[in-house]
């Protein structure tokens, strides 16, 4: 992972209407949860520049670019969560 950028965009990356919630954890692995289902999907990713590609445990793969602050991935639209439960927009 491009160390970097990782700082930059650690944290909960959340959709407008909170269905998925996607944490980028420091040590290079994420979390997803969708819905009521925590979890849903972990793995690992890595950053360069402003692209992130993921790998899920079970290998599925998937990337996505941050612009503007804005995570676009996968057809989604995911904004940093500034503290908890409030987005940043």
């Amino acid at each position: 992972m491009n160390m970097e950028n990782a700082n930059t965009y650690v944290g909960m990356w959340v959709t407008a209407d909170g269905y998925i919630r996607h944490e980028l954890l420091p040590n290079g692995r994420y979390d997803e949860a969708r819905g009521n289902r925590t979890s849903a999907y972990r793995g690992s990713y890595t950053i360069t520049g402003n692209h992130i590609d993921y790998v899920d445990d079970t290998g599925f793969t998937a990337d996505g670019d941050f612009r503007d602050g804005i995570l676009y991935h996968a057809g989604m639209i995911l904004y940093r969560e500034k503290d908890g439960n409030s987005l940043v927009r």
